[in-house]
């Protein structure tokens, strides 16, 4: 049997836990035992808070999966079978997806794509939701966690509200939701999507779509995947409190350990305050080591951050990262297509302990690979 050492995960998921969290899951539970029922019913209620949105004009639909399938469940319930047409606003890979789920379904998609170290453009939007075209799901990411960017969702949202009154927006929140400050109203938000396994901390096998309900039953009948409907999904949790399949039990459990002790550490201002915190130590210590970030200081985002390769010619990144695993510290390959970098995230279970082991492990390795620091990146 594979035994693994506890590593500490800069990375934008999966992400570390609490162990608190993770002994929630020690308790084998029937899906359709009371407890767990309400379990679920806890959970739905409390990501409305979190969202700080009323129980009368929103609702939350937990669905087995990772974040993508909820993205999926979205896209899929929001487009009608005849006439649909969405646009996707990109800059980063996870809006790539997004056009990737749409081909796949054959969901007529208009891809605008923006620089993926830039924030995208709201003169754009607007010339595009302004037009003859008739959208109904206009779809951006929040944080773009290949870069570290955070799009401008309030401003967007106003434009597609503006000019595009009938088109579903959906904000694809899944690395700031619960950390970042998301007003859905003034933001005009109909659908935010999110994974357990983020700012809230739990644990992988479920994500949610907070929905603007009447929005939501106006979809019945559109999805194209059965187990994808979130209609449908809805009205069986809405009915029996249970899930239509197999729910991630053990999954749930942990999330709603996660959210007791989310609310117990200052909600969203608490959670908010340690990633800043964690995003600042990062941010002093790479600077003093010699590595360049991707973006520059018009970015005001804490969630990950992308640095450059150093231009040096012991740099090798696979050794790089392998070293660091050795040292219990996992980073990420970079995700943008236009140049070299790795990501270090600062969300999950991390503390300013945690940042500040870290940089004492990437000085260590940078002298184990013959690299002298402060680098000439």
């Amino acid at each position: 049997m594979a035994s693994y050492k506890e590593k500490k995960l800069f990375t934008p998921g999966p992400l570390c836990c609490s162990r608190s969290v993770k002994e929630a899951m020690l308790h084998d539970v029937g899906s359709r035992d009371v407890n767990f029922v309400n379990c679920v019913r806890y959970i739905r209620k409390t990501l409305l808070e979190v969202a700080q949105v009323s129980a009368e004009e929103f609702t939350a639909v937990p669905l087995q999966g990772s974040g993508t399938y909820s993205v999926e469940a979205v896209i899929n319930t929001t487009s009608p079978r005849q006439g649909a047409k969405v646009l996707i606003l990109s800059n980063g890979a996870y809006g790539r997806r997004m056009n990737s789920i749409c081909s796949w379904a054959g969901i007529e998609a208009i891809f605008q794509e923006f620089p993926e170290d830039k924030k995208i453009d709201l003169s754009a939007v607007e010339s595009l939701v302004k037009g003859s075209v008739q959208y109904t799901t206009i779809c951006v990411v929040h944080s773009e966690t290949s870069s570290g960017v955070v799009n401008p969702i309030r401003e967007i949202g106003q434009l597609v509200r503006q000019f595009q009154p009938n088109a579903a927006y959906v904000v694809d929140a899944m690395s700031s939701f619960g950390a970042v400050p998301i007003d859905m109203k003034t933001c005009h938000i109909d659908y935010l999507v999110s994974s357990a396994n983020k700012c809230l901390e739990g644990v992988p096998g479920f994500a949610y779509a907070i929905c603007r309900t009447q929005h939501l039953l106006s979809c019945k009948g559109n999805c194209r995947v059965y187990s994808l409907d979130l209609v449908d999904q809805y009205l069986n949790l809405e009915a029996t409190g249970q899930f239509r399949f197999t729910p991630p039990t053990h999954t749930m459990l942990a999330f709603q350990r996660a959210l007791e002790e989310y609310q117990k550490s200052g909600g969203l201002e608490g959670r908010a305050g340690r990633y800043r915190t964690n995003r600042r130590i990062l941010k002093e210590g790479m600077k003093d080591l010699g590595f360049k970030e991707l973006l520059d200081d018009s970015h005001e985002g804490y969630i990950i951050t992308s640095y450059f390769f150093p231009k040096h010619p012991k740099f090798c990144f696979s050794t790089f990262y392998s070293k660091l695993s050795e040292l219990d510290q996992v980073i990420y390959p970079g995700k943008v297509t236009k140049a070299d970098c790795f990501r270090i995230g600062n969300i999950g279970y991390l503390f300013p302990e945690d940042m500040e082991h870290l940089l004492k492990c990437v000085r260590q390795v940078l002298g184990d690979m013959g690299l002298q620091v402060p680098l000439d990146a």
